[in-house]
């Protein structure tokens, strides 16, 4: 398997990764160009796991010059449990550190209680005492 950086010609083999549960995409950020603008403001920070010529894993990350942010992470059910997920969250801490980023956020949907335990193991904590809030500036549409 070989963790490579997540480029746009990637798109529709993660788009179709990411047709799972919790995975909180919407019809503006996760749309090609939505994707493509991203990654062209954060070039280093997103990778995918490949396996065999198929995409496994990819994880879509940047970060805004003082704290990194994970937006979507997934690993195809059939590959779960086998590192994957691990080795490209490690990639992410890696390349954040590259560009001088000292911490990572990111969101859990509450029932998702495998990704919970994930994140977790990968050492983020819950910060209860805070309430993730956001305002959409244009119509969006969530799909979960």
């Amino acid at each position: 398997m070989k963790i490579l950086p997540l480029k746009i010609t990637d798109y529709d083999r993660v788009y179709a990764l990411w047709q799972t549960e919790h995975m909180g995409l919407n019809n503006v950020a996760d749309t090609r160009d939505g994707i493509e603008k991203f990654l062209r403001r954060n070039p280093n920070t997103s990778f995918v796991a490949e396996l065999d010529g198929d995409i496994v894993g990819a994880i879509l990350c940047g970060n805004d010059g003082r704290s990194g942010y994970i937006y979507h992470a997934c690993v195809s059910r059939e590959h779960q449990n086998k590192k994957i997920g691990t080795r490209l969250v490690a990639k992410v801490f890696e390349a954040l550190k590259a560009e001088e980023i000292s911490d990572v956020t990111l969101a859990v949907y509450s029932d998702n209680e495998d990704g919970k335990r994930f994140w977790e193991r990968m050492g983020f904590r819950a910060r209860d005492f805070l309430t993730y809030r956001n305002k959409a500036l244009v119509e969006l549409e969530w799909y979960d």
